[in-house]
């Protein structure tokens, strides 16, 4: 699998990341393992988990992995901390809370330092200054080898990127931002990847295939055992299944039909090849939705099928993002 830089710094990562949202939770031990080991043999590299996936599970599986399964040498391994489970706080990125869930991610990833370590979410209840010294603790300490941010928004990356790049030797410059992105949600191109493309932040989009439905599984109703079937996630998948997002998900299968591909590949093609984007991060229920997800690496849109998507799925820019010459 072909390699790209993690933004503006020296780390390698594969065009194509692997999530691990669902395990420990959705998915077990065994199609964890098949779906690394078959990540591994495809030179998948980079690894998406975070503290709280499956309440700390998902962390532990994938530690339970390394150098028994895969060599811990040969992957990316990155994770996050920041959110928090209660029901008054959902955020904490006061540097305690963030070094104390650094502390206990290696001790369920069993591994004395992560490649990349992420603030999950920007916390407005803490000095921006305070959280971003936790990822200079962590990266001088050794504890983490890069860091990034997840779900900021455009004045909240720009702040922190500067902030960063403000005592280069001294602070830690940020590598990455996650963010949703796909043909059905294009939002960030409004502020956050022009902050991040000038910045030399690198994206890696998360829910990259429209949490599922630009696969086309929902075009003729929601199949049993899907997201959208399951009554903890159908409030995840329903924003997307509106009449707009229906007309663009009728045009990736119309250039899947044209390709002699699936919409699947089609719509993760899309967005791994979109000026500023690093790594696509792809969730599967199994080894099998996997396999097809990393096959996209033979596929390179042609430019009148990327054109095409882009005018089916462009977001409206106004007042004050981006032209206002049309004012």
């Amino acid at each position: 699998m072909e390699q790209r830089h993690l933004g503006r710094t020296g780390l390698r990562v594969s065009r194509i990341g692997l999530g691990t949202l669902t395990w420990g939770r959705d998915t077990d031990e065994h199609d964890a393992a098949d779906q690394l080991k078959a990540f591994w043999d495809a030179g998948g590299t980079l690894v998406d988990t975070a503290d709280v996936y499956g309440g700390g599970e998902a962390e532990y599986l994938l530690g339970r992995f390394l150098d028994v399964l895969v060599p811990r040498q040969d992957l990316v391994v990155a994770t996050k901390a920041g959110s928090v489970p209660g029901p008054h706080r959902r955020v904490d990125g006061s540097r305690g809370h963030l070094l104390a869930a650094l502390d206990a991610s290696l001790e369920r990833l069993g591994t004395d330092y992560v490649d990349l370590w992420q603030i999950h979410a920007f916390d407005p209840g803490t000095p921006l200054e305070e959280t971003l010294q936790a990822l200079d603790l962590a990266v001088s300490s050794g504890r983490a080898r890069y860091a990034g941010v997840a779900d900021f928004s455009g004045w909240q990356l720009a702040k922190a990127a500067t902030w960063q790049l403000a005592a280069p030797g001294v602070r830690t410059r940020l590598a990455c931002t996650q963010m949703e992105y796909s043909l059905l949600q294009r939002g960030v191109e409004r502020e956050v990847l022009p902050a991040a493309r000038d910045l030399g932040v690198g994206l890696l989009p998360s829910s990259p295939l429209g949490r599922g439905v630009l696969t086309g599984k929902y075009r003729n109703g929601t199949p049993s055992g899907s997201r959208g079937a399951s009554e903890r996630l159908a409030p995840f998948v329903e924003p997307y299944l509106d009449e707009a997002a229906s007309r663009i998900v009728d045009a990736v299968a119309t250039a899947a039909d044209g390709l002699a591909t699936t919409p699947l590949q089609v719509a993760l093609a899309w967005v791994r090849d979109r000026p500023g984007v690093v790594a696509p991060v792809v969730g599967a229920r199994n080894a099998r939705q996997l396999g097809e997800a990393l096959s996209v690496e033979a596929l390179s849109l042609p430019d009148e099928i990327c054109q095409a998507l882009d005018d089916v799925s462009a977001p409206v820019h106004r007042y004050p993002d981006q032209d206002w010459s049309t004012l």
